[in-house]
């Protein structure tokens, strides 16, 4: 090496710390975004009836990606009457045909996965490793999973011979968009319903790429409509007379006004909603393992999961001990470039839930919590949010009651189970919780306490198609995923 190089590297080697992460970028190039896209009703790509189009951009660059349909309420009632045209020959087809078309679709995923991965980052903004290894995985096991259902329903529980009940109207979120949609048209399908299925405003890309999924598995037309749009696409999806079964996951004040909705109907109804989960540490518990679940139920797509771990209750002796090291991990995490294979923490959606998550953070900090962030550099363009850390929190503080969606974690300490467990059901929601401790007896007693509708024992965010998911209070009814999936499709 010649010194000039010696110096180069020398310098290099100060200006970086040792084995610092080179950039891992995912190509682009391996998913072709058109220019603009269509709704897809009746097994074709239509324009919209009023000709109105939508723009959806990427989160970590502000680019916008395509021009999207908007659909409107002519458009509705057009893949309403599609699906139910298909729904008698759909319906009438043995369980082990549907379990063909399932079977076609999760295979055609699996083949797709790394094309869907980045088309899933680009449009939501989150990192490509949480959409490469966690959301498609689980997208195509749900549908292998329903499509094994699917010739065996007289024998699920729910007597002999249950009849699906006919067209499905689907509203998903933008936080698991391909992974939403899966937990919503695997099962419904499997039981014989068909589908028309509202994606959110502001990730339609993934919905409209499985409609050419559902193409190219020789799904017959009308089985499945996607209909992009705003807020109005969906109530008009809802109050359709023709709609036999409404399936919802989203924000509580949208849940509430679609049982208003539905009052008085005889649609079926299941509503998955927001939450704001406790997260329970024992001073018995593994510290180093607790800090990772604590950082998975947190800072997982940037906190925007309903199921999220957003309250820390803490045992009072291991509250410091906790505290440092779980401020030394949050210092070692990633943010920026989704794409990057090394990132941890992506965009937020949109600056729409951007402007939230710092308007609930700031009315932290003015009623006396006290906020703490890592050293965090946010990139120039998109919508960004350093992982933050309130401690000195109360239940009565805004930010340990309302559910900020983002990469905020608010921290309550106690003394004893008993307190931990009220404080945990201190809440309006009722979705999710977790318990660190090394004693089953203590998992087993704190869990039949807990009014969560999934509670994980050391560890977090953990889900399988087998398993059903839900929550109490304003969290919700009813049950997606496992064999309590299949009833919300089946009069029985």
């Amino acid at each position: 090496m010649t010194t000039e190089n010696t110096e180069n590297a020398q310098n290099a080697e100060k200006r970086s710390p040792a084995f610092a992460y080179a950039p891992a970028p995912e190509s682009r190039s391996v998913v072709d975004i058109a220019p603009s896209y269509g709704l897809f009703v009746d097994g074709e790509f239509v324009e919209a009836a009023d000709g109105k189009v939508f723009k959806t951009v990427s989160p970590s660059t502000e680019e916008v990606l395509s021009e999207i349909a908007q659909a409107g309420g002519a458009d509705v009632d057009r893949a309403v009457k599609a699906a139910r045209r298909a729904f008698g020959k759909w319906s009438a087809l043995p369980g082990s045909e549907r379990a063909k078309y399932l079977f076609r679709i999760a295979r055609i995923i699996q083949e797709r996965s790394r094309e869907l991965a980045v088309l899933e980052t680009l449009d939501n903004g989150k990192p490509i490793k949480e959409t490469r290894d966690a959301d498609l995985p689980l997208v195509a096991a749900h549908f292998f999973y329903y499509a094994g259902w699917a010739d065996k329903l007289d024998h699920a529980g729910f007597g002999a011979n249950p009849r699906p009940l006919g067209v499905a109207g689907q509203v998903i979120p933008w936080n698991f968009p391909l992974l939403m949609l899966a937990w919503k048209i695997a099962p419904a399908l499997a039981t014989g319903n068909t589908v028309v299925l509202k994606p959110a405003e502001t990730t339609p890309l993934s919905a409209l790429f499985f409609a050419d999924i559902c193409r190219q598995a020789g799904l017959p037309k009308g089985v499945v409509n996607i209909l992009p749009g705003y807020g109005d696409t969906g109530a008009a999806l809802v109050e359709h007379p023709d709609v036999n079964k409404v399936a919802f996951t989203g924000s509580t004040a949208v849940g509430k006004a679609i049982a208003r909705q539905v009052a008085g109907t005889r649609k079926k109804v299941t509503l998955e909603l927001g939450g704001k989960g406790a997260n329970i540490v024992f001073d018995d518990a593994p510290i180093d393992q607790a800090v990772e679940g604590i950082v998975s139920g947190i800072f997982f797509n940037q906190g925007q999961v309903c199921c999220a771990g957003s309250r820390l209750l803490v045992q009072e002796s291991i509250q410091d001990e906790l505290l440092d090291s779980l401020k030394r991990r949050l210092s070692t995490l990633r943010l920026g470039d989704p794409l990057d294979k090394n990132t941890d923490i992506g965009a937020i959606n949109s600056a729409e839930q951007l402007s939230r998550i710092t308007t609930l953070v700031e009315q932290g900090e003015a009623e006396g919590a006290e906020r703490w962030s890592p050293a965090c550099e946010l990139p120039s363009s998109g919508y960004w949010f350093a992982p933050t850390l309130f401690t000195n929190v109360t239940q009565a503080h805004t930010i340990a009651r309302d559910e900020i969606f983002g990469p905020v974690l608010s921290v309550l300490s106690f003394r004893t189970p008993d307190e931990a467990v009220a404080k945990a059901n201190n809440s309006q929601y009722g979705l999710s919780a977790g318990i660190w401790t090394e004693k089953g007896s203590r998992i087993l007693a704190v869990a039949n306490k807990l009014r969560a509708g999934v509670i994980w024992s050391n560890t977090f965010n953990k889900f399988d198609p087998t398993s059903p998911f839900g929550g109490y209070k304003e969290s919700g009814f009813g049950r997606e995923g496992g064999r309590h999936g299949l009833e919300a499709y089946l009069d029985v």
